[in-house]
């Protein structure tokens, strides 16, 4: 007897369909075929054993099973469950009338236990998109398989719920769930705040320009100074997640198995903090199963670097691309896979290898050179896509005891959540672009030209301050954003000035 049941191929973020053919026929051997991985094919044992353990008969003839389509490769042991479906069925041990009616993903335990998955999120959009009734998935998946809705989900805890589910000896009851509901008033707490932050005002304004315009920004200063508490910080002020980016970023997370048991959305930005001895395979993602790299799981989110100069060269150098287009391509012999990688690089750095260059009280004990050397560590076309740099200096006792209580995160968070509401309005018929440091030198020259006086400033720093030419976009991103906090329409000149001020490191006579 022919059967079918139907499961789901994750690739990159998005599922396949995968049509599960099952044909129990005169014979003794078992033969699977579609382009199944080891874990595929080593179902038949798990598969065995459960049916065993619950009183269930595995076929004595012969089973062929094909994946199809044949040219996708199927990985994990997330076909068990479709798989045990689908050889029940063609045995005509449960009724074969719904079946083809739900998409199915589980792995099986030996006594017939349904265990979690990757991925149920893409596969629960597949399945919604495709048509099917419902998708049943282990019962730690279920409710971030629901937040899709329209799509009832069954969460399902062993193989003998699914069989009487299908011969309607019982019913299973779908995953409730209120997105919305869920999304309101979750946006609000964070366990760090920036009313904990003495003094830094100045480092504390730079970060709020980023926030608001989602540029990349590099704190320089010494040991001690504040780079890595503040930097820990910036989650609180950027703009709560609107529902499609919610999706998007939970299903990254779901693709690379980083959902806590329980959870359906993320509802705050990412925060992903690698440490510098990280390999480039783990940063863009790839591998021999891919996986989304740690850039992707900052997408909509903030990647910080601490100690920028002591990554590898080449793990730097291949943040250049995804920097540009805000999208990673990874290529293989035989895949080519798409992650989305649109994050606001954070990173920080000490001036130099003792870490006091320029230090108010401190001595710089490194020879002459080093200080430029040590600089030279992060290539110019990468520093050139960093739109703000900013230098911290230590606070003294003094404003660390006599400091008032600083603004609060929610303060900050106010006025970044407005400036973004101006750019929404601006780029709301532009595709791609949400923010302003996504702006292209078509839109630069549309929503960021400055009048006459701010090309004279621009003239003069550039020519005073040594300042490169590839600073000049920055500049002109970075002030428009200045203009959305202050609500101005225009470019002015004091708008200029500040950004002009954060970019020191573009200065010849730096260092």
């Amino acid at each position: 007897m022919l059967v079918k049941t139907y499961g789901a191929a994750v690739q990159g973020i998005d599922a396949t369909v995968i049509t599960i053919e099952v044909n129990v026929s005169q014979g003794i051997k078992f033969f699977m075929v579609g382009l199944p991985d080891s874990a595929v094919k080593e179902s038949h044992e798990r598969i065995l054993s459960a049916l065993t353990y619950n009183n269930y008969k595995f076929p004595k003839q012969q089973v062929i099973i094909n994946l199809s389509p044949a040219d996708i490769r199927k990985e994990g042991s997330a076909y068990d469950l479709p798989l045990a479906m689908g050889i029940m069925a063609a045995n005509e041990q449960i009724q074969t009338e719904k079946i083809e009616r739900y998409m199915m993903m589980g792995e099986l335990s030996l006594d017939g236990k349904i265990l979690p998955i990757k991925g149920a999120l893409p596969i629960a959009i597949k399945a919604k998109e495709a048509g099917f009734e419902g998708i049943i998935l282990p019962m730690e998946n279920a409710r971030e398989a629901a937040v899709v809705g329209e799509l009832p989900v069954y969460g399902v805890n062993s193989l003998s719920e699914v069989v009487r589910f299908f011969n309607d000896e019982s019913e299973l009851a779908p995953t409730p769930s209120d997105v919305r509901a869920f999304m309101d008033g979750q946006f609000d707490h964070f366990d760090l705040d920036f009313s904990d932050v003495k003094g830094q005002e100045g480092v504390k304004r730079a970060l709020e320009v980023a926030a608001a315009g989602g540029h990349n920004i590099l704190l320089v200063g010494p040991p001690g100074a504040g780079k890595s508490m503040m930097s820990k910080r910036i989650p609180s002020i950027l703009p709560p997640l609107s529902l499609s980016e919610a999706l998007e970023t939970t299903k990254i997370h779901s693709v690379a198995g980083k959902i806590n048991k329980g959870e359906s959305l993320l509802f705050q930005r990412p925060y992903r903090s690698p440490h510098h001895t990280i390999s480039d395979i783990a940063l863009v993602g790839g591998g021999t199963f891919p996986q989304p790299g740690e850039i992707s799981l900052a997408h909509n989110g903030v990647l910080f670097l601490d100690e920028l100069p002591e990554f590898k060269r080449t793990v730097l150098e291949v943040l250049r691309q995804p920097l540009e287009d805000r999208r990673i391509t990874i290529a293989r012999a035989n895949f080519s896979i798409e992650y989305p990688a649109s994050f606001m690089l954070v990173a920080s750095m000490n001036p130099c290898p003792c870490g006091y260059y320029n230090h108010p009280e401190r001595e710089c004990v490194c020879p002459p050179g080093a200080v430029q050397r040590y600089l030279s560590r992060i290539s110019g076309p990468l520093l050139d896509r960093i739109d703000i740099h900013c230098e911290i200096v230590p606070v003294p006792f003094e404003k660390l005891t006599a400091a008032p209580v600083a603004e609060s995160s929610a303060q900050i968070r106010a006025r970044v959540i407005r400036a973004r509401q101006l750019q929404e309005v601006r780029y709301k018929n532009i595709e791609g672009v949400h923010c302003n440091a996504q702006m292209s030198p078509k839109l630069l020259r549309k929503f960021a030209t400055p009048d006459a006086d701010g090309i004279k400033m621009l003239q003069t720093a550039m020519h005073n301050l040594h300042l490169s030419a590839r600073a000049y976009d920055r500049i002109l991103k970075v002030s428009r954003t200045i203009a959305d906090l202050a609500g101005s329409e225009k470019i002015l000149p004091e708008h200029l000035a500040e950004a002009i001020g954060y970019r020191n490191l573009d200065r010849s006579d730096w260092a």
